[in-house]
């Protein structure tokens, strides 16, 4: 085969450029169309071959990927609102504008109807006692009740009242048991002293405290609503029945205190404890086999204080001279008695020579032995 320079531009003509140039030029020129595009994100926008295939982090803008812990956490959304749930200020209706009927009727139905009175609290009637109830107490340590009175007055038969003062807190079963006690036992006693009872004098009812106001003690009845301190019975005639008081009878006292430890399971008073010397402490303890605690000394008058002065001189006696005169002439005749019985005491002490003897005698005989 001949080839030669000559020859071989008439085989492959290429003009004044090189054959291999031309296809570098073409392929310059479509990187710079590429690169020429102003916005990025605009291109990324775009779907094309760049944005989709392996070159697309080149070619594209991507949002670094948020891990777990970075994620916000998801709020929870309030729960319903119930349907029982009172009106708030923005839901209550303007002044004179009346509530809706079905607004009304929820709130009825909310709230819990009161407990059934017990059958004490039917029993204690107004005809027998002014005692309305109050709510239960609860307290610390076991301190309070239920089914509570506070008893303003007691109503006789004739309907008379005896007015409770101050007025007592006490369980309903305590106050039915003071009432009976004023109605059936002291009213009848204030008859047979010429008068009725006026006023009951309350000294302590419900307090939350110990026995005796030690602290830390065992809660006392007083802390449960189930003891009463009496101090005296007052009587329409202005006269007192001080239970404690050794002027008053002491019949009178022993009655009280017969029908106080009949009705009550505790009776405490003079002579139980210093605690108790003023007033009378009754109370309803429950205790094993209902036993019952009754100390109460009904004490006995005082004995009347001997005077300072001595007394006035009687009329009957003698003139001052007279009772002088006899007053000397007894001192004369003691002392003749005195004189007569030193000289016989005298003649005894000598003994005679013989008797001397005789014991002297005895007494060697006696040493002999």
């Amino acid at each position: 085969m001949n080839s030669s320079a000559g020859k071989a531009r008439r085989k492959w003509p290429c003009d004044g450029l090189a054959c291999g140039e031309r296809p570098m030029v073409t392929a310059a020129a479509l990187l710079l169309m590429l690169c020429a595009q102003t916005d990025p994100a605009a291109a990324a926008r775009r779907p094309g071959a760049w944005s989709q295939g392996p070159w697309r982090d080149l070619f594209t803008q991507s949002r670094p990927k948020l891990r777990r812990a970075a994620l916000p956490a998801p709020v929870p959304l309030p729960k319903p609102r119930p349907a029982d749930a009172p009106a708030t200020e923005s839901e209550k209706p303007a002044a004179g504008q009346p509530a809706p009927a079905e607004t009304a009727k929820p709130a009825e139905q909310a709230a819990p109807a009161p407990p059934p009175p017990s059958a004490c609290r039917l029993a204690l009637t107004e005809e027998i006692a002014i005692a309305p109830s109050i709510s239960d107490i609860h307290g610390v340590g076991g301190c309070g009740g239920e089914d509570l009175v506070r008893l303003e007055a007691v109503v006789l038969p004739d309907k008379r009242r005896v007015e409770v003062k101050p007025a007592a807190i006490l369980r309903c079963t305590m106050a039915s048991a003071i009432v009976d006690w004023i109605r059936s036992d002291m009213a009848p006693l204030a008859a047979s002293l010429g008068s009725v009872i006026s006023d009951l004098d309350n000294f302590d009812s419900f307090e939350c405290r110990g026995r005796n106001r030690v602290v830390g003690g065992k809660l006392s009845e007083h802390g449960r609503a189930n003891a009463l301190d009496v101090r005296a019975l007052k009587l329409a005639n202005g006269q007192s029945i001080s239970l404690t008081d050794r002027t008053v009878s002491r019949e009178v006292r022993e009655s009280v205190l017969h029908s106080a430890c009949a009705r009550f399971s505790t009776v405490l008073g003079p002579g139980s404890d210093w605690y108790h010397e003023d007033h009378i402490h009754l109370d309803l303890m429950e205790r094993h086999n209902n036993y019952k605690i009754c100390q109460w000394n009904v004490w006995d008058p005082l004995p009347p204080v001997a005077p300072l002065l001595p007394a006035e001189r009687p009329e009957e006696a003698p003139p001052r001279e007279v009772a002088a005169k006899s007053e000397a002439g007894k001192s004369d005749a003691a002392k003749s008695d005195v004189v007569k019985s030193d000289a016989a005491k005298a003649a005894l002490s000598e003994p005679d020579a013989g008797d001397t003897r005789r014991a002297t005698k005895k007494r060697r005989q006696y040493r002999r032995f």
